[in-house]
């Protein structure tokens, strides 16, 4: 059976953690539904997850008022749609958040009801197997090839970039996410709109 010596100096020393966490000294962890708001604030004028879903519903929200859009709710014909990635044309390493964007977007166009979705895991598991033969990830050129192994009609693509303005002591950094909508058959462009959104340094 331990001391009441040595029982002591842990108890003493959790005490003085309960104590540190009350008083809010030294950092914390937390989860955002711990802290209202977590997600919102900006941490710098680097783009995040918010930031990234602010820009494609913007442009989302484009496509379904468009009227390509609205001939497909009146035809019900519900085209093959294939959805590729988005660009990085930023100085940012966005790749991984851009490529975990293609399921945000196969899930918004799946809940339209209005295309028929080639899923990101078919068209990733397609894309690989053609670039086995030129040796190298997705090529941007090689999309009508894509096309036609997977039947789609309609494929949607994109880009994100930056402005980036600075001076002594404040800089400000304007996104863009620019996205299209392009038929197949005829590489006609039949949508495209751009989101932007400005993230800033200032001196208060």
């Amino acid at each position: 059976m331990p001391s009441s010596s040595s029982i002591r100096p842990a108890a003493l020393l959790a005490a003085l953690a309960l104590t540190s966490m009350s008083l809010g000294c030294g950092p914390t962890y937390v989860r955002g539904s711990q802290v209202e708001g977590l997600d919102d604030a900006a941490m710098s004028t680097g783009i995040d997850k918010h930031d990234i879903e602010q820009l494609l519903h913007e442009n989302l929200k484009s496509l379904m008022a468009s009227p390509v859009a609205k001939e497909w709710a009146q035809e019900g014909s519900r085209p093959t749609l294939a959805i590729y990635p988005l660009a990085n044309q930023t100085s940012e390493h966005i790749d991984s958040q851009l490529q975990a964007l293609l399921s945000d977007i196969e899930t918004y166009m799946v809940s339209t009801g209005l295309v028929t979705v080639v899923s990101v895991e078919r068209q990733q598991q397609m894309i690989a197997e053609i670039e086995k033969q030129h040796g190298g990830g997705f090529d941007p050129s090689h999309i009508a090839e894509y096309n036609r192994q997977l039947g789609a009609r309609y494929y949607i693509t994109g880009k994100v970039f930056t402005s980036d303005e600075r001076t002594a002591d404040e800089r400000r950094v304007q996104y863009f996410m620019f996205m299209q909508l392009i038929e197949v058959a005829t590489s006609a462009v039949v949508w495209q709109n751009r989101a932007a959104f400005t993230k800033a340094l200032i001196q208060e």
